[in-house]
C-alpha cells in the first residue's frame, strides 16, 4: 500500500511521537498568535471557543496525510480546501497565498526544532526532505512559490517572519484564551516551551523572555524517554477532557 508520505521519511519519525507533535503545536501557536492572518479563524469564531480542541482536529488532519494510504490523504487535503474555500465564500475575498504558506511553514520549522530539541540534530538531507514532505503537501492545496529544498526555504521563511508577524489585539485575545482553556499551570508550561523553541523573532515580539525550567529539565526527560517511562508526563501536559485525544493520537501513530 502507497502511503502519501514514504514510510521511511523522516517525518514520519517526527510526527509518529505523541509528545514532538505537542511540542510542534506549542510553538507553533506562539507564531499563529502572531500572524497578520489570525483573524481568518476568528471570523468564525471556532478558534477563541476552543484552542485545544482545534489543536487535536489539526493533529487529525495531518495524521491522515502523513500515515494514511495516499488516496486517504488526498481526500483529506481536499475537505481541507473544500472547508477553506467555503469559509472564502463566507466573508467574500479569498485567503493570500502568503497566509497558507505562513501556516505551512510553521509547521516546517516546529517539526524540526521540536524533534531536534527532544530527539537529535537532524542532518541536512533530513532538513530537505522534511521541507519536501510539507512542499508535497502544499502542492496539492494549490499553494504557490514554495521552496523545495531546506536553505532556500529558510531564507523565505525568516523574510516572511519579519514581514506577516504582527503583535495584534487577536494575538493578546488569543493567550488569554489558551490560558483560560489549559489553567494557571499548563499554561506555564506553554509559555516555557514556547521559550524554548520560538525564533528570536517570535520571542521578542511576544516579550517571553529566556526560558524558565523547561530547558534544565530536558536532560531527565530525555532520559526518562528511552524508557518509555514519559507516557504519564504527556498527560499532564494537556486538560483532563482530551486525554481521550491525546491516547487517540499514538493509536493513530
Amino acid at each position: 500500500m502507497k502511503t502519501f508520505v514514504d514510510d521511511a521519511s523522516i517525518v514520519k519519525k517526527i510526527w509518529s511521537t505523541t509528545d514532538i507533535t505537542l511540542f510542534i503545536f506549542a510553538g507553533a501557536s506562539a507564531e499563529f498568535a502572531l500572524n497578520k492572518q489570525v483573524d481568518w479563524l476568528y471570523f468564525t469564531g471556532k478558534l477563541p471557543a476552543d484552542p485545544i480542541g482545534r489543536l487535536f482536529s489539526t493533529v487529525k488532519y495531518a495524521q491522515y496525510i502523513i500515515f494514511k494510504e495516499e488516496k486517504e490523504a488526498i481526500s483529506s487535503i481536499e475537505k481541507i480546501n473544500s472547508i477553506h474555500q467555503n469559509l472564502e465564500s463566507a466573508r467574500g475575498f479569498k485567503i493570500s497565498n502568503d497566509g497558507y504558506q505562513d501556516v505551512l511553514y510553521m509547521l516546517i520549522y516546529y517539526s524540526i526544532a521540536s524533534f531536534e530539541l527532544l530527539e537529535r540534530k537532524l542532518t541536512d538531507k533530513e532538513k530537505d526532505e522534511v521541507v519536501r514532505t510539507f512542499v508535497k503537501i502544499g502542492h496539492q492545496m494549490h499553494i504557490q512559490d514554495i521552496p523545495d529544498n531546506y536553505r532556500e526555504w529558510k531564507k523565505v521563511y525568516e523574510d516572511q517572519l519579519t514581514r506577516d508577524l504582527v503583535k495584534s489585539t487577536f494575538t493578546q485575545d488569543l493567550f488569554q484564551q489558551y490560558k483560560k482553556h489549559l489553567g494557571a499551570f499548563r499554561y506555564f508550561l506553554l509559555l516555557d516551551i514556547q521559550r524554548t523553541l520560538v525564533s528570536k523573532h517570535v520571542n521578542d515580539l511576544l516579550e517571553l523572555g529566556r526560558p524558565r525550567f523547561v530547558h534544565l529539565l530536558l536532560p531527565l526527560y530525555k532520559m526518562i524517554r528511552k524508557y518509555r517511562w514519559h507516557k504519564q508526563l504527556i498527560f499532564i501536559m494537556v486538560p483532563g477532557k482530551f486525554i481521550s485525544q491525546v491516547k487517540a493520537m499514538d493509536k493513530a501513530m
